[in-house]
């Protein structure tokens, strides 16, 4: 069946997370995407905990379907040897710091004189400009730099951490896609190609817009885990259960907090929660805290009022729900064994049939391929 991509070729240059997730999408819709590693032992991502037949579980489902080539980019001539690969590609990806690609012959410019129409994506943490270009930095460092960090970070006695990636996915990942694609479609019309500076950081603001229009527009003070979405108010909130499993309240609208009051039976004189938010809050977390969460869910359940207990990833994963909408239904194998893959947000008319069990490649696997020579490396074990 054809697909959306099956007419682009990918090189991916980049590790870890957010360059590996973008190409992958880019492959789940049909783009033969080559990854490039360097010998020996691979890239960090292969030696990965946890592990199947000593092969790293999260190597593999960002990397199913793809190709890879173990060069070293630093060795002599080695951006030559890859000349009548960057001939074909319509997208190149890395992640490096702001010139290193540069140096190893493999830049913007470099690469453009060879394809001019290239589409070249740069996913870095602060950008290709400005004072912080070169500093080092991991997910936590952008979302702290950002602002959005500030808005929860729990107590001073016991400062919470970030649930997810949110810079990494959302800042380097989503964006380098959506604008990969923008960028495919320009050059349909024009003909031109395009450097895309994809800046982990700035992607993360629009994870808050709601704290850019007070913050930042109003100049109003934020409380760390004090606002409607951050823990401010009684119906929006976490609550703990008699057997310390999780509720997340999400009634703000003023039908499902009354529906949860009912469920709960809260006194009437506490169901206004702008009159006395800390009592509320307060009376809400004795009333849960008085039953395990096998009471509580077919209730809330019942009363439809967006209340639910906190699943881990392997209840999600055994969640009815996401079996009707097949989510899992796409696989990868690791050694002798099926994985199912990481779910992805690409429509399944755009990926390619699920239940076939696509791997991801051996260490150098496609070396002789592309008339690159051959390794001795395997997958790191």
């Amino acid at each position: 069946m054809p697909q959306p991509l099956d007419d682009i070729l990918v090189l991916d240059f980049s590790t870890l997370l957010p360059g590996p997730l973008a190409t992958l999408m880019l492959a789940e819709a049909g783009a033969e995407v080559i990854k490039f590693e360097r010998p020996g032992p691979g890239k960090d991502a292969r030696l990965a905990e946890p592990k199947i037949d000593g092969r790293s579980i999260g190597f593999a489902t960002l990397n199913r379907g793809k190709k890879s080539i173990a060069i070293d980019l630093k060795a002599d001539g080695a951006a030559e040897r890859l000349r009548p690969l960057l001939e074909k590609a319509d997208v190149l990806v890395e992640q490096f710091r702001p010139g290193v690609m540069d140096r190893l012959g493999l830049g913007y410019d470099a690469v453009k004189a060879i394809k001019p129409d290239i589409i070249y994506c740069s996913i870095t943490g602060y950008g290709q400009t400005g004072p912080k270009r070169d500093a080092a930095g991991h997910d936590l460092n952008y979302v702290g730099d950002s602002g959005v960090l500030s808005l929860s970070t729990g107590e001073a006695e016991k400062p919470s951490m970030p649930f997810a990636l949110v810079a990494d996915v959302g800042g380097g990942t989503y964006p380098a896609v959506v604008n990969i694609l923008l960028a495919l479609r320009d050059r349909d019309r024009t003909g031109t190609g395009a450097h895309l500076d994809i800046a982990m950081i700035e992607g993360a603001f629009s994870f808050a817009y709601w704290a850019h229009a007070k913050g930042v527009v109003a100049k109003e003070d934020i409380a760390n885990g004090g606002e409607r979405v951050t823990g401010g108010e009684p119906r929006y909130n976490l609550y703990v259960t008699a057997d310390d499993r999780r509720l997340a309240v999400g009634a703000i609208e003023p039908k499902f907090w009354a529906a949860f009051c009912d469920v709960i039976d809260l006194p009437e004189a506490l169901r206004d929660d702008k009159i006395d938010p800390q009592a509320t809050r307060a009376e809400v977390a004795r009333r849960i805290a008085s039953h395990p969460s096998s009471h509580w869910e077919p209730l809330f359940a019942q009363a439809d009022c967006c209340t639910t207990i906190v699943n881990t990833p392997g209840e999600a994963a055994r969640d009815p729900h996401f079996a009707a909408r097949g989510i899992f239904d796409w696989e990868t194998t690791l050694g002798t064994a099926k994985i199912p893959a990481l779910p992805l947000p690409i429509a399944p008319a755009y990926r390619a049939a699920p239940h076939v069990a696509v791997p991801a490649p051996d260490l150098g696997a496609h070396n002789r391929d592309f008339d690159l020579p051959a390794t001795n490396n395997t997958d790191a074990k």
